[in-house]
């Protein structure tokens, strides 16, 4: 069991949280995971934010600036539930086409019920997938975007070469993501939040604190900031930078296949 993080040479693939496991059970125990949490997936980001999710992805969209002309299309991975695909929608004045995928049925029933209620469903179709291998040509979409998803992805490289692959020339890539916080007083408190707090107020809310222990500890293994810029790099994409959120609590990657 490591609680160090990993790095831009890998080792999520082999992480469940500090549990060290066997390369290819980490998918199913992270399916496990999130099909007991599809339901109040909102919820179990604001526990993990504290509410500033919804901002977080606000920003993420605003650095987006979707297209507000016909055709344009985003790619939106591992958000099942569409709270990052609807944004993007909303914001191309309902111009832009949204394909969301995510590995969880259970993740994607939720989106697709959302989607109908918010009279966005001629705008989004939702795609049952893999990350690491993905169901569209070469060169199919105009932006590429995953929120708090990626490192729930056991191969990342993967994830990212295929992100690479199905986007074309002058395509973006952003990816929002929990990572390091880099203020000395902010991690000591988001630290004893995280790891006392978050469980038992995810066991009294939704009945289940090992979901939330995993989630809690899946953040400690993800890659320092620099670490994930560089494996965006080694995927081949280029400008590649990063926007810290709240003294690092999350952060923003953004790349360009150029």
């Amino acid at each position: 069991m490591s609680q160090q993080r990993t790095g831009a040479h890998g080792g999520m693939e082999t992480s469940f949280g500090f549990q060290d496991v066997s390369d290819g059970e980490k998918q199913t125990r992270v399916n496990d995971v999130f099909h007991r949490v599809a339901k109040r997936y909102d919820v179990m980001n604001d526990l993990m934010s504290g509410g500033l999710h919804r901002v977080w992805k606000d920003s993420m969209i605003a650095w987006l600036a979707p297209s507000k002309t016909a055709n344009w299309k985003v790619l939106d991975v591992a958000g099942g539930t569409g709270d990052v695909a609807f944004r993007i929608v909303e914001a191309s004045n309902r111009n832009a086409h949204a394909t969301v995928l995510d590995i969880n049925g259970s993740m994607l029933g939720v989106g697709r019920d959302r989607a109908e209620k918010k009279g966005l469903a001629d705008n989004t179709e939702f795609v049952e997938a893999n990350a690491e291998e993905l169901p569209f040509e070469n060169a199919s979409f105009d932006a590429y975007t995953i929120a708090f998803g990626i490192r729930n992805v056991p191969h990342i490289d993967r994830a990212l070469s295929e992100a690479f692959r199905v986007l074309k020339p002058g395509g973006r890539f952003l990816c929002l993501e929990f990572s390091e916080v880099e203020l000395p007083v902010l991690d000591k408190i988001y630290d004893a939040w995280s790891f006392n707090a978050i469980p038992k107020i995810g066991k009294a809310v939704t009945g289940d604190a090992d979901s939330y222990q995993y989630l809690v500890e899946s953040i400690r293994k993800f890659p320092r900031q620099p670490d994930f810029a560089e494996m965006i790099r080694k995927a081949g994409f280029e400008r590649v930078s990063w926007r810290n959120f709240t003294g690092g609590i999350a952060a923003l990657h953004s790349g360009w296949k150029l």
